[in-house]
């Protein structure tokens, strides 16, 4: 039987195994890198074990892989991974539900939500007591409006409005919009430190959260770490694969086991019955 060929390119064993791959599995984003470039390393990990080699852009015809909704390069956790026919499944992953932890600081804004930014405001935030934080969580949960980031993926004539921001043009802020919270609880309160565990649907931002939080104690607020915990049926503890683990046989392994998960996802049925075709979806979530 003659090899089969991906762009081009003749097949070995592993090479066929890895383009016969198809399905949706997890890895672990640490922070640092951008969704994109933890994506970029995943798949030439993948080829070069295969040992296939490409040129230049050919590289995203020969393998179909993609994620089902960005991580900030500030956060880490749950990167849901569609490989082959796994990649149409992705905007599934984008609308359903997701789990984090986030650490907020109260008393400092800044231009980016999160500790990334430049400082923009300060306020004193001694008077406030664990009683106060949990009795505002209530107001945050359920279906809210929610005005998204002016640092975010969102954006403006074909632009993020992130790279708007950056080279100094003026960005408007995209108008409040319908999002939902699921639960909301509070982990951990250490002022100025607080710990909330969040769980949201699609188009949710959680620095969003943490600054209206702030106003709504009447001090301000800023994340300074996220950790997405959960996406879909997807978790950080049993799902996510570490970059020791990004191998051909590891990642069938892991296919295969997570097909099972994809059928009984609550949240998806949640969704589709309450607001089909309108739910919003993000490309970021930070």
């Amino acid at each position: 039987m003659a090899a089969r060929e991906a762009g081009g390119v003749v097949l070995g064993k592993s090479a066929e195994k890895l383009f016969s791959l198809s399905g949706l599995f997890a890895v672990y984003k640490p922070k640092g890198p951008t969704s994109a470039g933890v994506l970029n390393l995943l798949k030439e990990k993948l080829l070069a074990e295969a040992g296939v080699q490409t040129n230049g852009n050919k590289r995203n015809q020969v393998l179909k892989i993609g994620h089902g909704g960005t991580l900030d390069s500030a956060a880490a956790g749950v990167l849901v991974v569609g490989i082959g026919k796994g990649t149409k499944m992705l905007r599934t992953m984008l609308a359903g539900s997701k789990k984090y932890t986030a650490i907020g600081l109260l008393g400092k804004a800044t231009d980016t939500l999160d500790a990334t930014g430049k400082v923009t405001e300060e306020k004193p935030y001694d008077q406030i007591t664990k009683g106060d934080l949990e009795n505002v969580l209530q107001k945050f949960t359920g279906d809210i409006m929610q005005v998204p980031p002016l640092y975010s993926a969102l954006k403006k004539d074909g632009e993020r409005l992130s790279t708007l921001m950056k080279r100094g043009e003026a960005v408007e802020a995209k108008p409040a919009r319908r999002v939902r919270v699921y639960s909301l609880s509070l982990q951990q309160f250490q002022p100025p430190l607080f710990t909330l565990d969040v769980e949201c649907g699609g188009g949710f931002y959680v620095r969003s959260l943490v600054s209206d939080i702030g106003k709504e104690l009447s001090t301000c607020a800023t994340m300074q770490e996220l950790t997405r915990t959960k996406q879909g049926p997807f978790t950080l503890e049993e799902h996510a694969l570490h970059e020791d683990k990004w191998t051909i046989d590891e990642i069938a392994r892991s296919l295969e086991h997570c097909t099972s998960l994809l059928p009984d996802e609550p949240s998806h049925k949640k969704l589709k019955t309450e607001h089909p075709g309108k739910t919003a979806v993000s490309c970021e979530d930070k």
